[in-house]
């Protein structure tokens, strides 16, 4: 396991994840800053604390469970993703490779909490 959040590549991956979710949501309505954008931003942070919360308590069993709400938060932001992508809230072509960001994290969160609880 590794000894910081800071070297796990999921952790990276989220950060990233995060600020590609605060650029995209930069150009949703003014109106959604309170609702759809703030519930977007919100579940976009959570990952990536949720990792770095986990592997901070040292306990294998506790970081598999941080992980498993880490990917929890990472299906409420595809599932707000999708909802902005059909309310047209940003530009069509925006969305998808945000999804695919989405895609690559649980990926890897899926390897971590296998190879952990092994």
């Amino acid at each position: 396991m590794a000894k910081y959040f800071k070297d796990l590549l999921a952790w990276q991956k989220a950060m990233d994840l995060v600020a590609e979710i605060y650029e995209l949501t930069e150009a949703f309505p003014r109106r959604e800053i309170y609702s759809l954008t703030d519930q977007i931003r919100r579940a976009a942070v959570s990952v990536p604390s949720n990792i770095a919360e986990g592997q901070a308590h040292y306990n294998t069993r506790e970081f598999v469970h941080f992980l498993r709400h880490a990917r929890g938060s990472l299906a409420e932001l595809e599932t707000q993703l999708l909802i902005a992508q059909r309310l047209s809230y940003a530009e069509p072509e925006k969305i998808p490779s945000v999804l695919e960001r989405v895609n690559e994290v649980s990926r890897i969160l899926n390897g971590l909490i296998t190879a952990l609880a092994a």
